[in-house]
């Protein structure tokens, strides 16, 4: 079964932990892992911008990308979430069982 790792930028703590945990306690994602300090530079609405974000680096099985693009559209604040997908390619056998295991309902 293929699995992918999905990256988003939040805007702040608060917001990382809640979509970690929708994500999670509806075994879209296995893991959401929050990593902080991440700045970013963008072209938003004929601006550059510059933010300190945190990254969300997502954990689930590829059957669950749609499910899980629509459900950071539909519970992210922001008017475009970041959501990218890089399918695993490899990974320990026992690690990816556990995803499987996790994000079957």
């Amino acid at each position: 079964m293929p699995f992918m790792i999905f990256f988003s930028t939040v805007p702040n703590i608060e917001e990382g932990k809640q979509i970690a945990r929708v994500l999670v306690e509806q075994k879209i994602a296995a893991c959401v892992n929050i990593v902080p300090n991440v700045i970013s530079i963008y072209e938003w609405k004929n601006n550059i911008e510059e933010d300190n974000e945190l990254i969300l680096i997502i954990k689930t099985k590829k059957e669950n990308s749609e499910i899980l693009i629509n459900k950071l559209k539909e519970i992210h604040s922001y008017e475009v979430p970041e959501c990218i997908g890089i399918e695993i390619k490899e990974g320990s056998k026992e690690y990816l069982d556990w995803i499987e295991e996790i994000t079957s309902v």
